[in-house]
C-alpha cells in the first residue's frame, strides 16, 4: 500500500466532507487505541486549528489515559480531558433501579453504556464549535459489526472505514505513531481485560484474511459471515414504515 498516497486522499476526502457539511472542523474520541491514533493524526493533517480530540475515561485503564496523552502531545493535538465516571455510576444505578441483570448480560449492558455516554460527549462538543464527530472503526470491525450501536457506531464519518486493521497498522507505522500504541492488544476498554479479538472469537489476522482473500478455516469463515449478517443493522440507516397508496385514500 502507498501510505503516503493513501494519508492525503483521506485528508483530501475529510476537509471535502467538513466542507460539503458547511461544518469547520472535525471532534474526535482518543482512546489510546491505535485506530483512534491514526484517526486523529489524519483529522490534524486536515484540520490544524480545527480539529479538537477528546479524551473520555470511564472506568478506563492508566494505560490507555497515558498513551492518548502521548499521542496527542506527540502530535501537539489539542485535547480535552472529560471524565465520564461519575456520570456513568449515576446512571448505571439509576438504571438498575428498575432492570437489573446478572452475569455477562449485565457486563455487557454496562459495557455499551461507555461509549455511548461518550457518543453524547462528542456531539455536544462538536456542535458547540459546528464541527463533525469523526469515527475511528476500521473495514475489519465494520464488517462484523464490532462496534456500540449508536455509540462508537454513532458518528459522522468513518475515515478508517475502507481499511483493514493491518492497513491501519501500516499507516500507523508510517506516521511513526508511539510503538506502544501500535504494538498493544486492540481493546475497546470496555472492561478489566477486555481484548477485541476475545470479545469476537477471532482475531484480526483470521478477519483480514477472509475479506482481502475470501479464505479462512471453514470454522472461522462461518463464524466471520454470522457475525456478518447479525449486524447488518448497524451498516443500515433505521427501516422507515412505507404506507401504501391505497392507505392513504
Amino acid at each position: 500500500m502507498n501510505c503516503e498516497a493513501v494519508v492525503q486522499h483521506l485528508v483530501y476526502w475529510l476537509r471535502e466532507k467538513v466542507k460539503e457539511a458547511g461544518a469547520q472542523g472535525v471532534v474526535i474520541g482518543v482512546s489510546g487505541g491505535v485506530d483512534s491514533a491514526v484517526a486523529a493524526v489524519l483529522a490534524q493533517k486536515a484540520f490544524p486549528d480545527n480539529c479538537m480530540a477528546l479524551v473520555l475515561p470511564c472506568e478506563s485503564t492508566t494505560d490507555d489515559l497515558i498513551h492518548s496523552r502521548l499521542l496527542l502531545d506527540k502530535f501537539n493535538i489539542t485535547y480535552r480531558v472529560i471524565e465520564l465516571d461519575n456520570v456513568y455510576q449515576l446512571m448505571v444505578t439509576q438504571l438498575e433501579s428498575y432492570i437489573k441483570l446478572d452475569g455477562s448480560k449485565r457486563r455487557l449492558l454496562r459495557a455499551n453504556l461507555k461509549p455511548r455516554l461518550r457518543m453524547t460527549t462528542m456531539y455536544y462538543s462538536a456542535q458547540a464549535r459546528n464541527y463533525l464527530v469523526l469515527g475511528t472503526t476500521n473495514k475489519s470491525e465494520l464488517t462484523v459489526g464490532y462496534s456500540t450501536k449508536h455509540g462508537d457506531g454513532g458518528v459522522d464519518l468513518q475515515i478508517l472505514g475502507d481499511l483493514l486493521k493491518r492497513e491501519v497498522l501500516e499507516i500507523a507505522r508510517y506516521l511513526h505513531i508511539p510503538s506502544v500504541i501500535i504494538n498493544k492488544a486492540p481493546s475497546g476498554g470496555l472492561w478489566v481485560g477486555q481484548t477485541d479479538e476475545e470479545e469476537m472469537g477471532i482475531s484480526y489476522q483470521q478477519l483480514d484474511d477472509y475479506i482481502q482473500y475470501n479464505q479462512g478455516e471453514t470454522d472461522v469463515m462461518e463464524r466471520i459471515q454470522k457475525l456478518n449478517q447479525i449486524s447488518e443493522h448497524k451498516r443500515q440507516m433505521p427501516p422507515i414504515a412505507k404506507i401504501p397508496e391505497e392507505l392513504r385514500k
